[in-house]
This record gives structure tokens, C-alpha cells and sequence, in this order.
């Protein structure tokens, strides 16, 4: 035989005998990661390395066809080889089969613009395109333990290049037997390690969800893993945490200007001997304009020091503390005059609340300094699509946060029970004509005085958590000035009527 032909015959069995022993070594790979995901999730993040390595052995292999596919439970892959010159784009499907039960999964589809090839030089013989279906919740961990539609996973990406900013986007198809909609289904994409401690997490800048029946159909600019992360109820979605964000910031804003304003008009014109009543008041609204500041602070000194983060913490929990006491002394004051009337004389009775108001909640926030300083610091405020989560500084302890709940709903809850009563006592009298008017003004005034619309917080479950929380937010972020506007409207009444003084100083 002649040796060039010999030759060639050789290097020909030896290169089919390399692309065998390529592709026998990859399928042994994806068998075994589809064997251990179906075994269980063991640690979070100990699957990843294999499917990155498998990623990278995927894109060197070599075979003769146009397509290799590997194909197991939780696992299916294609390998497809591309020429950059003619693409005019690719539809690409997949049926996994499921062995639990039912038949099938549904179908997923992939589409891929003519775009995705245009920065593939036109001289280049050809590239691979790896997609990468994933049936399973053990690869793709979050740290809040994200739920994705039927633990389906879609990934797509070209060997050594990266695709971003497609003008045309990558067309994602999740079929599904569910309700779902924009409020509680997103689509998304994995960013590797961005989720601290060594994970990753979900985002979802660069997609766009469109919903119909039975079909998720996901639009995104780039290449990379692709989901629909369900939102379970309590979770809020980024654009509902930057509106939330925005209304605080222009509500405590707005307050913080409008009690400066009082207390600065208070001890400027105040008379010389004011009543308890206005000084219970202003001892309010200078908690308000402490609280109201400290929360208008907390985020920007979120990125300083780990020291100056839990000091602003530790300021932020003693004036919501603050806050919550003079409320509580607003509503005992009203219970002394218009409920008990009779013997209410309380010696050093101002001094008393001031202890109250001021020094127990300093005392609660020294001790927890002295003694459990990191109950204070950094505290991540997650969205549904786990992107751009908020960072405050704030309680980090279960057991503080708890605590100031019970702390909060005792208060609220003796407040609630006074505002009842002084209604009750309101009907009763209400004989003279004209008066309801009058009546409905002042229950307003004393709901927001006793700090009645805090009783939201304890009814942030199912479909009305996200309403409630934008009610909670407007009418607490305004709640100073609410008060002003009361006091102002009393105190102009006052200077009409004098002789009715000590009859409004009361409400």
C-alpha cells in the first residue's frame, strides 16, 4: 500500500478514535452530574464546579456531526456547531422526560437571533453552541433558597465568546400548568458568586417577561442560565422596592421639615407657662424629627464603616423606641383627662414621662451595645428577583426585631383601646348639632397622635401585603406631618376661642 495513503488511513482512525473517546468521556460526565443531582442537593454550591467543568469540556469536544446531544433525567445537552457566514438564526426545543409520575415535562424552546453571530469573524470555519438544559434545584442556589418554575433551568452560551447587548433578543419559551403572571413570576438569569458567601443569585436586568396562557416567554439581551423565578407572597419586586424607597425618602423628608418647623415656632413664640399637653406634643414631634432623620440617613451610611453603620443602627432603633413611648404617653395623658378626669394629679408628672419617653429607650439601646453590639449593622432588604437588594442599617437579631415588635404591638395595642374609648365617650356627647364634623376631626388627629396607622405592619400577609405596604409607608412617613397640621389647626382654633383652651388643650 502506498505509505501517504497508509498514513492518512492511520491519522483518520486515530482522530475518529479520539472524537469517540471526546464524546465517551463527556457523556460519562454529564452521567454522573445527572446521578448526583438526582441523588440530592447535598451542600449548596458543590454542584457548580462540576457543571462549569462540564461547560468547558463540552465546548472542546470533538464530533463529526452537526449536532452532539447528551440526554438523561435531570440533565440535556446539545452542542451544535455554527458557521458565522448564512446564520439566520436558530430554533432549538427540548423534551426532557421526567420520571416521576407524569409523562413528560413540558416543552421548552429556545430561539436564537441571526444577531447572535456578529462578532464572529466571517473567515472563522465555524463555533459551538452550547445549550444546557437543567432539571433540577441543586445546581442553582440562592442564599434565600429561590423557587424556580418546575426546577427548570435554560442555559446558552458560545465557546470563548461572550454575548451582551443583543439589539434582538435571545427568545426563551417555559411551558407551564399554572396560574402565573407578572405578579408572581419573573424571568431571570444566574449571576454566579454575586450572592455572597460563595453564591450566586437571580437577576433579572435584561429580560423582559411576557405572559400568556400556559407559556412564560422570556426576551433577554445575552447568553448565560435562564429561569422563572416564582414570587412567593411577602416577596417585593425591584421596581416596588425603588417606588417604596422613593416615597419614604419624600415622606420623612417632608415630616422631618414640618416638626422642625413646629418645635422651632414652639420655642419662639411658645407662652411662658405652656400646658403638659403641648409639651407632651412637641417631646412627639421631636422624636419624629430624630426618627425621620435617622431613617434618611441609614442608607448612604450603609456604605461607610462597619462602626459608623452600627452607631446610625443603634440611633435609628432608640428613636423608634422614643417614638413609640411619647405615643404611649400621648394616650395615657388622654386617658388621665378624658377618661379618668377625677384625682390625676401626678407628682413631677412631665419628669416621669420624660424618663419614660427618653430614658428607657436609651437604656435598651446602651444595654445592647454593651453587651450584644452586633444586633446592630448591615441588613440586606431582598427583592423578589434578587437584584440590587437595599442595604440599611439596622437590627440584625431575630430576637431584638421580635422584641421591638412586642414592644410596638403593647403599645399599640393600649392606644387602639383608649382612641375606642374616647369615641365611645365622643357619641355619647355628641347632642349638640353640628359637633360630628368636629368629632370626625379629632378622632383623625388622636389616630394619628397615638400612632394607630403602625398597626399596619401586623397585617402584612397574603394579597394585601403589597397595598398595605404602600399604605403603611405614605401614612407613616407623613405621620409628622399629619401632626403638625393637627396641632397647627387646635392651636389656631385656641387663639379664636380662648376660652375654650383647656377644652382643646386636651385633645
Amino acid at each position: 500500500m502506498n505509505a501517504p495513503l497508509l498514513s492518512a488511513l492511520i491519522l483518520a482512525l486515530t482522530m475518529a478514535a479520539q472524537r469517540s473517546h471526546d464524546t465517551d468521556e463527556v457523556e460519562e460526565d454529564v452521567a454522573t452530574l445527572d446521578s448526583r443531582l438526582r441523588e440530592g442537593c447535598g451542600t449548596a454550591g458543590d454542584n457548580m464546579p462540576r457543571l462549569s467543568a462540564l461547560e468547558q469540556k463540552l465546548a472542546k469536544v470533538n464530533f463529526k456531526q452537526e449536532i452532539l446531544t447528551f440526554s438523561f433525567t435531570t440533565i440535556q445537552t446539545h452542542v451544535l456547531k455554527l458557521r458565522a457566514q448564512g446564520f439566520n438564526g436558530l430554533n432549538l426545543t427540548s423534551q426532557m422526560a421526567q420520571n416521576r409520575g407524569r409523562s413528560s415535562i413540558p416543552q421548552h424552546a429556545m430561539r436564537f437571533p441571526a444577531e447572535l453571530m456578529k462578532d464572529i469573524q466571517a473567515g472563522e470555519v465555524e463555533q459551538k453552541l452550547i445549550c444546557i438544559y437543567i432539571h433540577s434545584p441543586c445546581i442553582f442556589q440562592d442564599a434565600r433558597n429561590s423557587s424556580v418554575l418546575n426546577d427548570h433551568i435554560l442555559g446558552a452560551f458560545l465557546r470563548n465568546v461572550r454575548v451582551t447587548n443583543l439589539r434582538q433578543p435571545v427568545e426563551i419559551q417555559f411551558q407551564h400548568d399554572k396560574v402565573l403572571d407578572s405578579s408572581n413570576a419573573i424571568c431571570v438569569f444566574w449571576l454566579d458568586g454575586a450572592g455572597g458567601k460563595g453564591l450566586g443569585s437571580w437577576s433579572s436586568e435584561g429580560c423582559e417577561t411576557r405572559h400568556s396562557q400556559g407559556t412564560v416567554l422570556c426576551l433577554c439581551n445575552h447568553l448565560t442560565y435562564f429561569a422563572v423565578l416564582l414570587i412567593t407572597p411577602g416577596d417585593i419586586s425591584q421596581a416596588e422596592l425603588v417606588s417604596l424607597t422613593y416615597i419614604s425618602i419624600v415622606g420623612c423628608s417632608i415630616s422631618a421639615a414640618a416638626s422642625l418647623f413646629i418645635l422651632l415656632f414652639y420655642c419662639i413664640f411658645r407662652r411662658k407657662k405652656s400646658d403638659d399637653t403641648t409639651k407632651i406634643h412637641m417631646n412627639l414631634l421631636g422624636a419624629l424629627f430624630l426618627l425621620n432623620s435617622g431613617f434618611l440617613l441609614s442608607e448612604p451610611l450603609a456604605l461607610a464603616s462597619v462602626g459608623l453603620c452600627q452607631a446610625t443602627a443603634a440611633f435609628l432603633h432608640g428613636c423608634l423606641l422614643c417614638t413609640f413611648a411619647w405615643m404611649a404617653a400621648e394616650a395615657f395623658h388622654l386617658y388621665l383627662l378624658l377618661i379618668k378626669v377625677y384625682n390625676i394629679y401626678v407628682r413631677c408628672y412631665l419628669l416621669k414621662l420624660c424618663l419614660f419617653g427618653w430614658g428607657l429607650p436609651a437604656l435598651v439601646v446602651i444595654s445592647i451595645l454593651l453587651f450584644k453590639k452586633d444586633t446592630y449593622g448591615y441588613l440586606d432588604i431582598k427583592v423578589a428577583d434578587g437584584y440590587k437588594n437595599a442595604t440599611m442599617c439596622w437590627l440584625t437579631s431575630r430576637a431584638a426585631h421580635n422584641g421591638t415588635l412586642c414592644y410596638a404591638g403593647l403599645i399599640l395595642l393600649f392606644n387602639t383601646l383608649v382612641l375606642l374609648i374616647v369615641v365611645r365617650i365622643l357619641r355619647s356627647s355628641r347632642r349638640q348639632t353640628g359637633t360630628a364634623r368636629k368629632d370626625w376631626a379629632t378622632v383623625l388627629g388622636l389616630t394619628c397622635l397615638l400612632g394607630i396607622t403602625w398597626g399596619l405592619a401586623f397585617f402584612s400577609f397574603g394579597v394585601f401585603f403589597v397595598p398595605q405596604l404602600y399604605l403603611f409607608t405614605i401614612l407613616n412617613s407623613l405621620q409628622g406631618l399629619f401632626i403638625c397640621l393637627w396641632y397647627h389647626a387646635v392651636h389656631c382654633r385656641m387663639e379664636r376661642d380662648p376660652a375654650s383652651t383647656s377644652s382643646n388643650a386636651s385633645k
